[in-house]
């Protein structure tokens, strides 16, 4: 068979495989581009999981009519100044989100930038792109995602039910509205608003445990240990839970690195290992950390999900991360959740007493 050039389309929706995975990770991208663009407020509406509607809307930076052409064309990104990856300080940088979006469902974008008199809308349906026209729309953008994998039906059958992309939709969001607690973010199905999240004041130790406790429960905040260490330029701060306080997965161990919410093995394992035998086997801790390291010392270009990344001194990182969990709960002892203590106390009590 001879060897052939695909067209681009082809191209695009092979591309696509990688980025946009599943409803979760559309949303995902789209709210990475709005923090990008300094949004102080991100609104997402999904219905049916996700597959039959993602919009995601928000009041920052805009895009003028030249750069909303090019946004759904392949790598085409603001985010890059020159060719320098070892300094990457945006969610986004690799210009794929929009255009594999717009090669498997149909794609609508309007927006105004901030310093234009009038908004424009342009068209993706399954790799066609319609002409720019005129439309209103106040400073900010809107992205409206339909039909998600209608342009690969192969791809729906791989689909979890619709609670369950709902739900991983769901982490989605709160993953990002953790890494940026300054901005305020909604999360609704069309006819109730399932979350809704107030911006808070910068600082993590005065304000972000607010967001925290909404996102980990009031329980967590009761009982929440605060993480704090550095070494070098290298930082992490955060919250960890008691060790009486577990969960049957590892879904609420949150992390997050320069502003970006990551699945990391290293770090989740490494959190799971500052527990040690303080927590049951096949359970997990609830804990939120925050990096800070040089970006010039992590690699986030390994997936075009950037979900995963590698540090350029990976012992370092999970010496201190160790170090700085195993001390927060050094401090705290042998105490135990307050649910677990009033719990106890209740089985103490004399019978008949209430």
């Amino acid at each position: 068979m001879a060897i052939r050039q695909l067209p681009p389309n082809l191209i695009n929706r092979i591309a696509a495989g990688e980025v946009v995975e599943r409803p979760a990770s559309v949303v995902k991208e789209l709210v990475e581009n709005a923090l990008d663009a300094g949004a102080s407020r991100i609104d997402v509406t999904v219905r049916g999981g996700g597959l039959q509607l993602i919009c995601v809307s928000d009041d920052g930076a805009g895009m003028s009519a030249r750069d909303l052409e090019l946004a759904v064309e392949r790598h085409a990104t603001s985010k890059l100044e020159g060719e320098d990856l070892s300094h990457i300080l945006t969610l986004g940088f690799r210009g794929e989100a929009l255009p594999s979006i717009g090669a498997v469902a149909r794609l609508a974008i309007t927006s105004r930038a901030q310093d234009e008199a009038e908004a424009y809308r342009i068209d993706v349906d399954g790799g066609r792109q319609s002409p720019l026209k005129p439309a209103a729309r106040a400073a900010g953008t809107d992205v409206e995602v339909r039909d998600l994998f209608y342009a690969t039906p192969a791809r729906l059958k791989f689909m979890k039910s619709e609670r369950a992309e709902t739900a991983a939709i769901s982490d989605a969001v709160k993953r990002l509205a953790l890494a940026h607690p300054e901005v305020a973010f909604s999360l609704s199905n069309g006819e109730r608003t399932t979350l809704r999240l107030d911006a808070c004041p910068p600082g993590l130790l005065d304000h972000a445990l607010t967001r925290l406790g909404r996102v980990l429960g009031s329980e967590f905040v009761e009982d929440a240990m605060h993480v704090s260490a550095a070494r070098g330029p290298v930082r992490v701060e955060g919250y960890a839970g008691l060790p009486t306080l577990h969960r049957p997965n590892g879904l609420s161990i949150y992390l997050v690195v320069n502003g970006r919410p990551v699945r990391d093995r290293l770090i989740a394992g490494t959190v799971r290992a500052a527990y040690g035998d303080l927590v049951p086997r096949g359970r997990y801790p609830l804990v939120t950390l925050f990096v800070d390291i040089p970006p010039d010392e992590v690699d986030v270009n390994v997936h075009p999900a950037k979900t995963e990344l590698r540090f350029r001194d990976a012992n370092g990182v999970r010496s201190l991360l160790i170090g700085a969990v195993r001390e927060a709960l050094a401090a705290a002892g042998h105490r135990a959740t307050a649910s677990l203590a009033q719990e106890a106390l209740q089985h103490m009590r004399p019978p008949g007493e209430a």
